[in-house]
């Protein structure tokens, strides 16, 4: 059963959910710029409005999950392609690339459970409609001059850049922001 929005709930609507694209929206900005932190301060509050959220996180660093000489840690060392770890509260799968090369963004998406909505941190070359988060006083220049795909610029300061701007330090009205385009989207 598909979900539609409404800006204070979510609702069963009666259209399959194999009809309806996954909402993919990209949360970009500069190292330091406060994604992480936007983005862990709106999970709380789309739970609060009954949306399944899924987060895909890109890093340039390698990833450890368990120190060395723990047991899936081990598997890996020893040559095991792909790790699933599980528990009754949770699993994590670990898959070393080794030579092969790393997946797009499209092949991590599929491996992910169905949602209202999928954040994206990183993946600026991929053209999925984004926000970009912007600290002026940090000094670093914004992204949006030569980024396409932004629906709006969040940022703690006023920037001229003809893009809606929502402000970093209120999430709520990110999140409002959020839901009138997923809204817009499925309609």
């Amino acid at each position: 059963m598909a979900i539609r929005i409404d800006p204070g709930t979510a609702t069963p609507d009666p259209a399959p959910a194999a009809t309806a694209p996954p909402r993919v929206l990209g949360i970009v900005g500069r190292s330091g710029s406060g994604k992480t932190t936007l983005i862990e301060a709106m999970l709380p509050l789309f739970a609060a409005r009954g949306l399944r959220v899924n987060v895909v996180k890109h890093s340039h660093h390698q990833l450890t999950l368990e120190p060395p000489g723990k047991d899936s840690a081990r598997f890996r060392a020893a040559g095991a392609q792909e790790v699933l770890v599980a528990s009754p509260h949770g699993f994590a799968l670990y898959r070393d690339l080794r030579d092969e090369p790393e997946p797009d963004l499209g092949a991590q998406l599929a491996r992910l459970a169905p949602a209202d909505l999928t954040l994206v941190e990183g993946f600026r070359q991929d053209p999925i409609p984004r926000l970009e988060v912007h600290r002026p006083a940090a000094g670093m220049p914004p992204l949006y001059p030569e980024l396409s795909g932004l629906l709006a610029l969040v940022s703690d300061q006023p920037v001229a850049c003809g893009l809606p701007r929502l402000d970093l330090n209120q999430p709520a009205a990110v999140v409002a922001f959020i839901v009138d385009w997923l809204n817009h989207a499925q309609s």
